[in-house]
């Protein structure tokens, strides 16, 4: 992806999560979660309040955690939850938040470089793509598997995303933006200069202060007019 500003940003690399910030969600997490228990013949109702509260995690450590540590039935309910979202998907349930798709331009106008991260697997993350048209947007989409497997709250991806795109030279040239407790934490930890929520997804702005946002956002359409003022 070429940038178009002739002079280079201080914050030259922003990393947006996908679901909830730059994606509408509308659900369709809980709706899959909840056909996933099902199709294992669990109880949704008993799992929906840790699945709120670990929104943005890798969903195969979510399920992890649901099982008690047994791998081979966490793999099952992450592969029940995989297709049932990319069902959701492919019945048209999925959208970009208003806005996003012209933020992104935005940065990218403004000489930043964007990487698109998920706690989905790289076929859900894909499918989401595909169906927003979204496969030459950024410069590099990233899934937990990526990055080592570990997904947020660890700061992988965010370092892989340097790593990779080589778009800036100190992890405090960085910016993160997204919709959830571990967003916030995957970003403090990362060193990223910036960590900013979004009111468009799973958590509240207290949660994401509490959890490290350096500012909190209506949307991410507001994500180049505060690197701009900031940087001003």
């Amino acid at each position: 992806m070429t940038d178009t500003a002739t002079t280079a940003p201080q914050h030259g690399l922003v990393v947006l999560d996908m679901a909830g910030t730059t994606v509408a969600d509308g659900g369709l997490v809980e709706q899959a979660f909840t056909a996933a228990a099902e199709r294992l013949g669990e109880d949704p109702a008993t799992m929906i309040d840790y699945v709120r509260a670990t929104m943005g995690e890798s969903k195969i450590s979510v399920f992890r955690h649901l099982f008690g540590g047994d791998e081979q039935r966490a793999r099952q309910a992450n592969l029940a939850f995989e297709e049932a979202y990319g069902e959701l998907v492919a019945d048209g349930r999925i959208a970009a938040l208003p806005g996003a798709a012209e933020a992104i331009a935005a940065l990218r106008e403004q000489g930043r470089t964007v990487v698109l991260t998920t706690g989905f697997a790289r076929v859900t993350q894909d499918a989401i793509l595909d169906a927003l048209g979204w496969r030459e947007l950024v410069a590099l989409t990233l899934c937990p598997a990526d990055a080592g497997g570990r997904g947020r709250p660890y700061p992988d991806m965010v370092l892989a995303a340097l790593l990779r795109t080589g778009a800036v030279d100190d992890v405090r040239r960085v910016a993160v933006a997204g919709d959830t407790s571990y967003d916030m934490l995957s970003g403090v930890r990362s060193g990223a200069g910036i960590v900013a929520g979004v009111l468009t997804g799973a958590h509240g702005e207290t949660a994401l202060r509490e959890h490290g946002a350096t500012h909190v956002l209506a949307s991410v359409a507001g994500l180049p007019g505060l690197l701009r003022e900031y940087e001003a």
